[in-house]
Order: C-alpha cells, then structure tokens, then sequence
C-alpha cells in the first residue's frame, strides 16, 4: 500500500452514506455526527471510496479531534500521518491554541499529545466539558505571549494613531498659516497695483530712489 495512492479532504453531503456506515461500525451516534458532517476529514483510495474519517471541531481557538474510524484498521497506521497532516493546517489557518483528543491509538501520544493536567483542563472549551476523563492534549501556541503581543500591538497603533492625528492638526495649522500669508502677500500686490494705477491715471510722478 502506497500512502502517496490516498487523499484527505473535506467530507460532503456525496460521503453521508459511506460515514454512517463507519460509524456504525464503530457504535457512533451517527445521528449527532451526521448533523456536524463539515467537521469531519476523510480518507478517499485510489478507487475514490472513502476508507477512514476523523473529525475536527474548533471552538474558542481550540480544536477537538475525535470519532477517528477506518474501514479497516490494518491501514490506520498509514493514514493516520495523512489525516494529521491536514488537522495541523486547518489548525494554523484558525489561529488554534491547543487540540484536545480522546484518542488512545499510539501515533497521537507519538506526535506529542500528553495527558492534561489539573491547570490544563481548565483551558478545555466548556462545550467540551462533559463528564469524560482523561483528556490528551497538544499545544500548538501559548495564547498568553500572543495576548500579550496582541496588546502591544493594539497599544502602538493607537499611538501611531495619535501621532497621525498630532501631524495632521500641525499641517492644518501650517497650511492656515501659509494661506494667511499668501493672502497678506496677494493683498499687498493688489494695494500697490491700485496705487501705481491711480497714480498713473493722475499723472503723478512714481516716487524715485
């Protein structure tokens, strides 16, 4: 079995058939699941038949990884690197923080998911947080330093903005000042102008150096 011969994708509506009967398989509310089919990565074989599914959900920047089934698990061990490949992008496209997992297969401790402890458990996405135990999980980022950057990131916007604001009331108040001067300067020109003009219509004599 070449690994390179199978893909993962996204589930659709066409896959329903094929998942439920992975579910039931497995003894999986299939009901509940099939109400979540987006959550769900397959595994299609070269034939194009669906042959594994794992689902991802995500909520507060977390990701669950859960209902991992094949059609046969002789291929699990192949397919489960496929799968994982795709749960980490999906994790880096929405920012996630930490992914939790029931799971118990080897490849997952393997990978680096490790028992959560007492203050970790207190990070788990209350819609997660039912009655099972024993809770593995991964942390992809410490959200701490990213809030913390995100706030000096907030704070020197807010001063580039006041800086912007600063710059702009002093063009404004140059740009009056220069217009004031260009109008004293125009309204100079015009009294000259009449002067030299009337004093020209008289006759008089310009006065000389």
């Amino acid at each position: 079995m070449n690994p390179s011969d199978y893909r993962v994708r996204r589930a659709t509506l066409d896959d329903i058939g094929a998942l439920k009967a992975l579910w039931q398989t497995m003894r999986f509310p299939e009901g509940d699941l099939e109400k979540r089919l987006t959550e769900f990565q397959i595994v299609e074989g070269p034939d194009n038949k669906v042959v594994g599914a794992l689902g991802f959900q995500m909520a507060e920047r977390q990701g669950r990884i859960h209902s991992e089934t094949f059609a046969d698990f002789a291929i699990a061990d192949a397919m489960r690197p496929l799968l994982w490949t795709r749960v980490r992008a999906l994790a880096t496209n929405h920012g996630i923080f930490r992914i939790w997992t029931h799971e118990r297969a080897p490849f997952w401790t393997q990978t680096g998911f490790q028992p959560a402890n007492d203050k970790t458990i207190q990070k788990l996405p209350a819609a997660w947080n039912d009655s099972s135990a024993n809770w593995h999980c991964l942390q992809l980022k410490d959200e701490e330093a990213i809030a913390s950057l995100e706030k000096e990131f907030a704070m020197f916007m807010e001063s580039e903005k006041h800086r912007s604001a600063q710059a702009l009331d002093q063009a404004k108040s140059l740009k009056s000042a220069v217009t004031i001067i260009a109008l004293l300067i125009a309204a100079g020109i015009f009294v000259a102008a009449i002067y030299v003009f009337v004093k020209h219509k008289s006759g008089g004599a310009l006065p000389g150096p």
